[in-house]
């Protein structure tokens, strides 16, 4: 099942017998369909998809641009249907078979432009797995912890129910890699953590089918010892199509739940260090505002961040779309969570590090990265300031994350050798059981401006 969804053959298959699909439905037939029948089957289509198009964005609250591929292939199935209803009587019953199957395969491409768009399912094994809910590779039970010990040369993933005792968040399970060094022997090291938060549309996986962070992670431990920080991939939604940016909003208390909740629970259950100066966020798209937002708003709790492809802030929108949605029209809030707010009114922030990359098909969140990292800076945050060649995918983060990692373990004191500048994270041979495709891992040169 480890075949491409992002390109190669099987987006094309579908595209292609789609498209067939849906001509051979439609037929040339007689000329009462062609003539009358058929166009205006075709044209409630057409409006039909519009008008879907239109409620996306006023009702359904969607402000990313959505590709336009994905229109054409809705499009393409509300015809088929349209073409079913309309042409039932003059239609051969194969006809009619294939009606649905042209919408069905209509869909499922428009999915797939979708999912290639961000690349949240990299492969075809990799979106079986989130849908059916199916064991990741290297996971363990919290009751199998006790009973490994000894080496190994690769992590594990732990599936956790972290209680929401100071938030009431309403999370999902959340999940906890562990690098080898911690399963060497019973007196556990006192690693250092990351907290990993993935995009608005996200399930707390996808940093590791999508992001490929246990690889990297993995991949750096090998170079060090079995030593690797302890990441925590974090629900920040609660949802898969909520968004609460990582602020205590009508959404619920995101905010309390990743500073609150989270780090008192790692810390008694893994046995990690407790300093903040160990403590650090790194999050992509929506993560990557949240990265920010939490470090220089919670600086008792977390010190080092990577925002890769974040926001200015948290938003919804404008501002005042964000003011009333994301804070219940609280003004006093959205400054409390302003990045550039809060650094202008916070006094220097000490031993606070942060890593700002995004690619350079991101004009947008170039300028807000130089933006932000000037600002932190000018209050005491030691800033990395990196472009590489990318897009908007979960790919790119996978990559930056790589990229950052080396960085990221020093700027937390991870124990184990070290050589005096960072090195590149090596990936490592692909684990038996298929996982998501890895992204070249290779360390930047850093722009300090």
């Amino acid at each position: 099942m480890n075949v491409s969804l992002l390109d190669g053959w099987f987006p094309w298959t579908v595209q292609l017998a789609a498209g067939v699909a849906l001509l051979a439905a439609v037929g040339w037939r007689d000329r009462r369909w062609r003539l009358r029948r058929a166009p205006i089957a075709i044209g409630a289509a057409i409006a039909l998809t519009a008008l879907a198009g239109l409620l996306a964005v006023t009702v359904g609250g969607v402000t990313d641009p959505l590709p336009f591929a994905l229109w054409l292939w809705l499009g393409a199935a509300v015809v088929a249907l349209a073409v079913l209803v309309a042409g039932w009587r003059s239609a051969r019953w194969w006809r009619r078979s294939l009606a649905p199957l042209a919408a069905l395969l209509a869909l499922l491409a428009g999915a797939n432009v979708l999912n290639a768009s961000t690349g949240y399912f990299p492969t075809l094994d990799d979106a079986l797995g989130e849908l059916t809910g199916a064991p990741l590779p290297q996971q363990v039970t919290l009751d199998q912890l006790g009973s490994l010990t000894g080496k190994t040369d690769t992590g594990r993933i732990v599936q956790v129910d972290i209680p929401d005792t100071a938030s009431g968040f309403a999370h999902r399970q959340e999940l906890v890699y562990l690098p080898p060094a911690w399963f060497r022997s019973k007196a556990r090291p006192k690693l250092p953590v990351l907290e990993m938060i993935g995009g608005e549309y996200a399930a707390p996986d996808n940093w590791v089918r999508a992001g490929d962070a246990v690889q990297t992670a993995d991949a750096y431990a090998a170079q060090h010892g079995g030593y690797a920080p302890v990441l925590v991939f974090a629900d920040a939604t609660g949802g898969f199509k909520v968004d609460t940016e990582c602020v205590d909003g009508p959404n619920g208390k995101a905010e309390d739940h990743l500073v609150k909740d989270i780090p008192p629970y790692v810390e008694k259950t893994f046995g990690t260090s407790g300093d903040p100066r160990k403590w650090g966020v790194v999050g992509w798209s929506m993560g990557g505002t949240c990265a920010i937002d939490l470090t220089v708003e919670h600086p008792q709790v977390f010190s080092h961040f990577e925002d890769i492809s974040g926001d200015l802030g948290p938003n919804t929108g404008d501002k005042q779309q964000t003011i009333d949605k994301l804070y219940g029209g609280d003004s006093a809030a959205w400054a409390a969570h302003d990045p550039l707010t809060v650094l202008a009114g916070h006094a220097k922030y000490r031993d606070t590090s942060g890593w700002f990359e995004s690619g350079d098909q991101e004009a947008n969140h170039i300028t807000q990265g130089k933006q932000l990292a000037a600002a932190a800076r000018k209050d005491g945050i030691k800033c990395q300031l990196d472009v590489q060649p990318g897009k908007h995918v979960w790919q790119f983060g996978a990559q930056a994350f790589a990229d950052a990692l080396p960085w990221l373990a020093q700027q937390l004191g991870t124990p184990g050798p070290h050589q005096a500048k960072a090195t590149p994270v090596k990936p490592l041979p692909k684990p038996a059981a298929p996982t998501a495709t890895p992204a070249p891992a290779t360390e930047p040169v850093p722009a300090t401006a």
